[in-house]
């Protein structure tokens, strides 16, 4: 029954997406000024290597970061809908370590659709947000023999979070945006090997019960998208989203804020900076902070 209501919903707010739009818009060429594109590819890679007779220590390691940032606008009269694509994917390597180890992994996909009220600043929404990740994520250790170890944590899809929400979005420019949504439903997905071991306890994989592959939530959350210059070749993007639920402890809220610097030094090479910060204690009972700087290959979309 709670698969049956999470399809229905995203194909009942999917057709409320294409309905939005007339026909000729739906078919209107990429030169159709209705639309707006911009977005963001880095490559970034570091590598160090050391002979047998380097004597001032160091390790051979090497390590690469693919990051993709893509931002897709539509305005019509009184209709503005805004995507955004976030992929980040990093691996690193060392010498003598039998396995690759993650930096980073992040698939993240927003949007949100808005009707103007009047001649104001506000809009009636609906969105949607979908979060995952890539590739495996493993916990690391070594066996009696020294050997390295690794168990498996994370995949893609195990955890999911889709978000499916109505509410009021204002709208100062594409740049600076925030969505409010008192009426928000969140599915929590996971293959049910993550839930089904002998040791597990109801909600220990991200607050999905024993045997179980998924966690129905209904509540409200806060979605706000910043963006601006900071100096000449040097932009700064704000990402928080916040989400409380009715549920289950309400005044429990869960953060996710995301700052991304990105620092030209010509069309094709880049210094980029990310800062996230989670707290979800579904997860952990604690803040979860990654942070990556890296200089690489720049692509503009």
């Amino acid at each position: 029954m709670k698969f049956k209501f999470y399809f229905s919903s995203i194909i009942i707010l999917t057709g409320f997406l294409l309905k939005a739009q007339s026909p000729s818009v739906l078919a209107s060429s990429q030169n159709d000024t209705l639309w707006k594109t911009e977005g963001n590819f880095q490559f970034l890679i570091n590598q160090a290597a050391f002979n047998d007779d380097w004597k001032g220590g160091g390790t051979t390691n090497y390590s690469a970061n693919i990051v993709v940032n893509f931002d897709i606008y539509y305005n019509k009269g009184k209709y503005s809908w805004d995507t955004k694509f976030l992929g980040d994917y990093g691996i690193n390597k060392i010498k003598d370590q039998e396995f690759y180890r993650k930096t980073n992994d992040r698939l993240e996909l927003n949007s949100t659709i808005g009707r103007q009220i009047e001649q104001s600043k506000w809009y009636t929404s609906a969105f949607v947000n979908f979060r995952s990740q890539f590739d495996m994520g493993y916990e690391f250790g070594e066996d009696a023999d020294g050997n390295e170890t690794r168990s498996l944590q994370t995949e893609f899809m195990s955890p999911a979070f889709t978000q499916l929400g109505l509410g009021a979005l204002w709208k100062e420019s594409d740049d600076i945006r925030v969505n409010i949504s008192p009426v928000t439903g969140r599915i929590i997905t996971a293959n049910k090997q993550f839930t089904t071991t002998p040791s597990y306890v109801d909600g220990d994989f991200f607050g999905i019960n024993e045997g179980e592959s998924i966690r129905a939530e209904f509540g409200a959350s806060l979605n706000a998208f910043v963006k601006f210059k900071v100096m000449e070749g040097i932009t700064a993007g704000n990402v928080l989203g916040l989400y409380s639920n009715y549920l289950e402890d309400p005044l429990n809220v869960d953060i996710d804020y995301t700052l991304n610097l990105i620092m030209s030094v010509n069309k094709y090479i880049s210094a980029n900076f990310t800062f996230q910060a989670i707290y979800d204690d579904n997860a952990v009972r604690g803040f979860q902070i990654r942070e990556v700087l890296g200089v690489g290959f720049n692509y503009t979309l």
